[in-house]
């Protein structure tokens, strides 16, 4: 492709004692797309992930956004240069309420003495933002912003998960199995999240198991295996049974697809 990705990574290598769960691992992301990553337990998918959003820091290896080489320490920083992620577990706090965990770790302060002096929150402006966030992505049955998270269901708190990374993601929004833990129906919704976030012009990593839940919704399959990048399908011109013999090793990627 002749566009500049997104976001991008070359020869990423990290060594856990013997153990190599990156081998000189290639990424690209478009603009505009959503990028499935698969591979078996074990393949290295999830480091690469951590590496991409400063949880990691890779041995060797180089990740540019935008074409620019940066380097996270940590996710804070990932965060402030726009790529937000929504873990499996989530990273809400049941106890809080919903405008608080949207908001959790970048909480807005009021304005005078009160907010620079004795670090007053300013909830009225936190609760307006995270209901406009919420009503944007379509999630209208959570009516009272001020509920905590621990009475919503999951596929609710999944949505919550969503719109605070559409809400602060301004690069990449990386999504860990969204939908592993949910049934058909809350499943379904969040599909239709992750088609209205890239709708709305931010590019998506998905990380997934679910061979049809990827196969519907995404642009490109980067399939992982034994650390590296194995080949890059369009899941247009490959059936999902392509997908699991190339992501275990059953079949040989053709030659244009292949890594070098």
């Amino acid at each position: 492709m002749s566009v500049q990705p997104v976001l991008k990574a070359r020869g990423l290598v990290k060594r856990y004692g013997r153990v190599v769960a990156l081998d000189h691992a290639d990424f690209e992301l478009y603009p505009g797309e959503i990028l499935a990553v698969i591979g078996d337990n074990g393949a290295g998918k999830s480091t690469m992930i951590k590496a991409l959003s400063g949880a990691v820091q890779p041995d060797s290896g180089e990740v540019l956004l935008d074409g620019k080489p940066v380097h996270f320490s940590n996710p804070m920083q990932a965060r402030q240069h726009g790529i937000e992620t929504v873990y499996q577990t989530l990273a809400l706090s049941p106890a809080l309420s919903i405008a608080d965990n949207m908001f959790l770790g970048r909480e807005l302060r009021k304005s005078g003495i009160s907010g620079k002096l004795f670090r007053a929150m300013d909830r009225r402006r936190m609760e307006a933002i995270a209901r406009e966030k919420l009503n944007d992505l379509g999630l209208m049955t959570i009516q009272n912003i001020n509920q905590a998270v621990e009475t919503l269901s999951g596929g609710q708190r999944q949505g919550v998960a969503v719109a605070r990374a559409a809400a602060f993601g301004s690069k990449v929004v990386i999504m860990d199995e969204p939908t592993a833990a949910l049934g058909v129906k809350e499943s379904r919704r969040v599909l239709e999240l992750i088609l209205e976030v890239r709708d709305r012009g931010l590019p998506i990593v998905l990380i997934s198991h679910n061979m049809p839940h990827v196969f519907e919704v995404a642009d490109r399959v980067h399939i992982h295996r034994l650390g590296r990048r194995l080949c890059v399908i369009d899941p247009k011109e490959h059936s999902m049974s392509d997908a699991v013999a190339l992501m275990t090793g059953a079949k040989t990627p053709p030659g244009e697809l292949a890594e070098a």
